[in-house]
């Protein structure tokens, strides 16, 4: 028997059982059948370890990045040396990763009991919060790339105020909405269940010139022009060092000298170096993660679908998730200010770390300054 809603016919649930198999959304509602892309439903029901296997690494993703985004968020905001204009942006990246994952929940509840069960309600708040911290987060990182890009090559004219970096946080939340808002509304594309019908994401296989427009326009806008930036930051920052080491090596050899650079300034570069790498860590992971869903999407409205099998669908998405779980880590280890405040806050995790010297730079900007002088 069938069932049409609003132009799709599905087939009720018992239709997709045969003696041998079960097919992905047996068990689903026949209310709840429109919203899943028919591609999806052609795919054999996985094996319930598979499930479970993936609802036990989301549990673990999940307590290791809202330990370490709490962390960050906590300390960055609450430590006074860590104050910094800068920071702000690393605080906002923490927001992100925290959002995401707090909406793995549902994907350990679905996972556990097998499919589309947390219905409807569940997939769009699960694919509203991801498309925040999503684009968030790549919305976030090219501000990095912009801030550490000012920082190092234009450390007197790039200088960035405690407003200034509070206005362009608010821009980035400001952009993130609107992009979330339309699928939730099905004003412009949807949300929709992908892979084992356990998670959802925009719709990217519904065969029509608006899901294919919707999924060209967000890609450009949500991955391709961030990406381009943290690429072009990031290169003239790698620019601007390597030209102005050479000419710190000439001058220095002119003078008959070892190095220009005195140890205040040796080791204020050193810390800014560090952070600096920081940065670039976490925009590379954010490129890693990101890049394998922004081709899935591409595939399934553009390219040849019958690629997409449900196993594939699961790597980006555990990958996006992981990289959120990495990036306070990063920080931890390679931010040594943030070490030093870890090590005074929670002593009991044994970190040692030492500034250069108590009349240091305690921000970026100022260690920039004292750099570049």
């Amino acid at each position: 028997m069938s069932y049409n809603f609003n132009n799709y016919t599905v087939l009720r649930p018992e239709a997709r059982l045969s003696p041998e198999t079960r097919y992905l959304g047996w068990n689903v509602a026949p209310e709840d059948l429109p919203h899943i892309p028919e591609h999806w439903l052609k795919y054999p029901e996985p094996e319930s370890s598979l499930h479970y296997l993936l609802g036990l690494l989301y549990i673990a993703f999940t307590i290791f990045s809202l330990v370490g985004n709490g962390l960050v968020i906590w300390i960055f905001s609450s430590a006074k040396s860590l104050r910094t204009p800068s920071n702000v942006f690393v605080v906002n990246l923490a927001i992100f990763d925290f959002i995401m994952m707090l909406k793995t929940p549902i994907f350990i509840y679905n996972s556990f009991t097998k499919g589309f069960t947390s219905g409807f309600l569940g997939c769009q708040i699960f694919a509203f919060m991801g498309a925040i911290s999503g684009i968030g987060a790549s919305a976030t990182n090219a501000c990095i790339a912009y801030d550490r890009y000012n920082t190092i090559a234009r450390p007197f004219e790039g200088r960035l105020t405690h407003t200034k970096a509070i206005f362009v946080t608010c821009l980035v939340w400001a952009y993130v909405i609107p992009w979330s808002t339309l699928p939730l509304l099905e004003i412009w594309g949807r949300y929709v269940p992908e892979g084992y019908l356990t998670s959802c994401t925009f719709d990217y296989l519904t065969n029509t010139f608006d899901t294919r427009m919707f999924v060209g326009t967000i890609f450009t806008f949500s991955y391709v022009l961030p990406m381009s930036l943290i690429i072009y930051y990031y290169s003239q920052i790698v620019s601007h060092v390597v030209n102005h080491e050479k000419a710190l090596r000439e001058q220095a050899k002119k003078m008959n000298v070892d190095s220009l650079r005195s140890n205040q300034s040796q080791a204020n570069t050193t810390v800014e170096v560090r952070i600096a790498k920081a940065a670039i860590t976490v925009c590379f992971l954010f490129v890693a993660s990101w890049t394998p869903y922004a081709v899935l999407a591409l595939i399934g409205a553009f390219g040849n679908q019958s690629l997409l099998t449900p196993g594939v669908t699961m790597f980006p998405a555990c990958a996006c998730k992981f990289v959120a779980c990495l990036d306070p880590y990063v920080y931890a280890i390679s931010h040594p200010r943030y070490r030093v405040e870890l090590q005074k806050r929670l002593p009991w995790l044994a970190i040692t770390e030492t500034l250069p010297s108590d009349t240091a730079s305690t921000t970026t900007e100022a260690a920039s300054t004292n750099t570049a002088t």
